[in-house]
Order: C-alpha cells, then structure tokens, then sequence
C-alpha cells in the first residue's frame, strides 16, 4: 500500500543512481524483519534506529492513511521491545511522497505543515512503545546535495529552492516537536539528526581560513544555529543575499523548540581552500592523499572528536546520541564462507576510541548507532558501496555477519 516517494521516480530516472540500481527490494526488511531482530539480539545491541517512509502511512503525503504501512511498525516496534531492544525511530529519511514533490516539495511551505501532521499520526500509534524520535535525518542533503548539488532526489540544481528547502525542514521540525511530544506524552525525546563535519583551511593563509569559516557556515552553522535558538548565521545570511528563504514571524521562534537530544550522524572530515571563481560559497574540498580512506571518504577519527567536543561546549544540547557513523568497502565473501572487513574494525575501533574521548572530554554523548547493520541500498551509488557489518547477497536475501559483526559484539560484551 506504500506510495510513490520521489526516490523511487529518482532511482528509476536512467542515469541518476550506479547501474540504474533502485531500493525496489533493497534488503527485503519489510519482509525479514523478524530475522533481522534476532541478529540484532545475537550481537548484543541494546537499540535500534530505523526510519518510518512517510509514503508507507500517506501515500499521497496528506489524507488517508496506509493501516497496513502503520501495522508493518507495530510488528517491528512489538518485535524490538520484546528483543530488549529500544526503538529509536527518524521520521523523514528523504523519501518524500512523490505527490507532495509534485506539488513542489520541500519548496512549498505547505510541505513542513503536511509533515507536521503525518508526524502526530505515527507518534500518536507508536508512542505508546517509541520513546526516541528524530524528525529529520541529514537536512543538508535534504536541501543542498538533492536540490543544490543535486545528486540525491528529486535531482535538482536550484541555489534558492535548496535554501527554501532548508528552511521549510527547520520550520517543519518545530511544528511537529510539540504535537510530538503531545501524541507521545510522558518520557517521550525529540532530536534532530544533521550530518556534521569538522572543517580545516586548506592552508594557514587568511583566504582559505575564510573559506573554511563559509564551509562551516554552509554545512554545519546554518542547521545548528537556528536549532539553538540563534537564528541563521548572521555571516551567511548576508553572503546568500537575496536568495535567502522567507522567514516569517515567529519561524525562528518555532524551530528553537527545545531538543531532548541531538542526534549526530558523522563520518569525515572537510579540508578548504578559497576558490575565487566558484560563487556563492567560493570554496573548494582538497584531498588529504596521506590519509588512510574507505571505500569512498578519508578516515580522520581526531576530527570526530573535535566536533562532539565542539557541539558540547558551544551548544546548548542537553545530550547527543550519535545516529550515524561508520564506513563503507567494497567487500567480498572470501573463500571460508566469511567476510574478512579488518578496514572496517580499524574504523569503528578508531571512532569508538573517538567517542570515548569525547566523553572524557565532557561532551554528554548518551548513545551510538552504528551505520549500518546490513549492507543496503545506498541512494545514488545503489549497490556499490557496503556499508553493513553484515553482509547481504541482494539475489537471496541471505545475511552474513562479517568479522567487524563478531568485533562490534565482542566490544559490547566487553562494556565497551
């Protein structure tokens, strides 16, 4: 009963993800949940996040609501509680209902409204059992990699429709976290969860310290500050001039409703040089060559530790839940039956050595989440890129755990 979501029109566009790969079946989770809770149980994880697809419950983005699309997660949800494992639930994971795209997406003020109401009809069935929401996973690929860049759907290049599509996710943030919190009553948690990335100059001259301050601005002040209650950074707002969104009265006010937590998604670093010729931002990403990388980004795990720090002690967030980290590699099963992933255990070994001394530090991280626990359609790069620490043949659907499951379990044993 799912409808259309503008990743599945995106992904069936010819040219637009790797090998014209789509998440028709993906993993097949809708199906094999109940297996994959029992890995999940097997390796010792205390909690789950998973994301509800707006298009399960409204097809059409507004109206009539799915039963069958709310059961599916009364089965998963029922299913994790009885595992001992606590659901940490992300209602937009960038698949808006293709209808409301039509109607101009993320574009149209009305969209935040919409969401607002689909986000009371889940926490009113789920809230019950669901004590952990998130809003929205990543807004800035929401807004600039889907709409600025676009590499992720609905596939546009638009600099001012990417900076309304910011704001409209802001503002439909704070006018779902009250009915949130009205529909999910007593214990419920509202989150953000922005992807972040800790931002060296290039160089030690003043241009490229400029540069990475406009990078910053760009990817992590812009969404962190209003969130805060400080609205858009003054320095960007007069950069983006008159592309800048329609703020109304009272939005800022809205979009600064207290957070409970704030999820962090994290996975590298970012290192600019000014780049003169390339307006708006005039910045430009340079490769560090020294750097070890995964399949697709440089490993940097001190940076990790830079940013938790940072948001501990220059926002006012009550706690931070890490929603996502961790790597990608192009692995194979070998001979033995196995999937020998050592990369991968360096990485969640450096990064969870990260964590822990960011807590030392002071910053009040409360949980982490692990990207991810299957290998999965990765948007535009399909198939490409694994991420799972379990690996999943896409033919049969079988699951293998790989060397860096038995780790990750071995380190939960072992109190990390």
């Amino acid at each position: 009963g799912r409808g259309e979501s503008i990743w599945d029109r995106f992904a069936h566009t010819p040219g637009k993800t790797a090998n014209g790969d789509s998440g028709d079946v993906a993993c097949d989770h809708y199906h094999r949940y109940a297996e994959d809770v029992a890995l999940m149980q097997s390796l010792g994880l205390n909690a789950y996040r998973f994301s509800v697809a707006w298009p399960r419950i409204q097809p059409d983005g507004t109206g009539a609501v799915n039963p069958a699309g709310l059961a599916f997660y009364d089965r998963l949800v029922d299913a994790l509680l009885a595992a001992g494992i606590t659901p940490i639930v992300t209602l937009y994971h960038w698949d808006l209902p293709q209808a409301l795209q039509d109607r101009g997406g993320w574009a149209e003020r009305a969209t935040a409204h919409a969401f607002a109401d689909y986000a009371e009809i889940v926490v009113r069935h789920l809230g019950d059992r669901v004590k952990h929401w998130t809003t929205h996973n990543e807004p800035w690929c929401t807004a600039f990699l889907s709409n600025q860049i676009g590499l992720f759907a609905p596939g546009l290049q638009d600099w001012r429709i990417a900076l309304a599509v910011s704001h409209h996710l802001l503002l439909s943030h704070g006018l779902a976290v009250p009915r949130i919190r009205a529909a999910g009553g007593p214990g419920t948690r509202v989150s953000l969860a922005p992807n972040l990335t800790t931002v060296y100059p290039a160089s030690d001259s003043p241009d490229d310290a400029a540069a990475a301050q406009r990078f910053d601005g760009y990817f992590n002040r812009w969404f962190l500050d209003p969130l805060a209650g400080r609205g858009y950074p003054e320095d960007m707002w007069a950069l983006y001039g008159a592309d800048v969104p329609d703020v109304r009265p009272g939005d800022l006010e809205l979009i600064a409703a207290p957070l409970d937590f704030l999820g962090v998604n994290y996975y590298n670093h970012a290192t600019i040089a000014n780049a003169p010729g390339d307006p708006p931002l005039r910045t430009r990403n340079v490769a560090s060559p020294e750097l070890e990388r995964t399949a697709d980004r440089e490993i940097h795990p001190d940076s990790f530790t830079e940013m938790l720090v940072r948001l501990s002690r220059e926002y006012p967030f009550p706690a931070t839940i890490i929603t996502e980290n961790g790597a990608a590699y192009f692995d194979t099963i070998a001979p033995d039956g196995r999937v020998h992933d050592e990369g991968r255990i360096r990485f969640l070994d450096s990064h969870l050595a990260a964590v822990g001394r960011a807590i030392e530090a002071g910053a009040p991280i409360k949980g982490y989440c692990l990207w991810s626990l299957l290998d999965n359609f990765e948007w535009a790069a399909g198939y490409t890129l694994r991420y799972g620490i379990t690996y999943v043949d896409y033919a049969t659907q079988a699951r293998t755990p790989k060397d860096s499951a038995t780790w990750y379990r071995d380190f939960i044993r072992a109190g990390g």
